[in-house]
């Protein structure tokens, strides 16, 4: 038998491969990223996002996480360590 230099694949032999190889690589993507990355994506936003430091003591202040001693320590801190330039209210 003469080699032709395929290999002994024709056209559809060398289709069927890359059609193979393309969905394996793409099968072994996906489960990394759902192993990895899926099961960490937040699918909302933090509760806390946007919020500057100030308005998260004062909300644990309303939900009775604190109470009023560590409310007016927590932002008297908060006022301490402020510039007054960087404060945006």
């Amino acid at each position: 038998m003469m080699d032709d230099g395929y290999y002994g694949m024709d056209a559809g032999g060398w289709i069927a491969m890359t059609i193979f190889w393309v969905g394996l690589v793409t099968l072994v993507v996906w489960a990394l990223w759902r192993t990895f990355a899926g099961s960490h994506a937040p699918t909302s936003p933090p509760s806390g996002a946007g919020e500057s430091p100030e308005d998260v003591v004062d909300r644990r202040f309303a939900a009775g996480e604190v109470d009023e001693e560590t409310y007016r320590s927590m932002r008297a801190a908060l006022h301490s360590t402020r510039t007054p330039h960087a404060d945006p209210r």
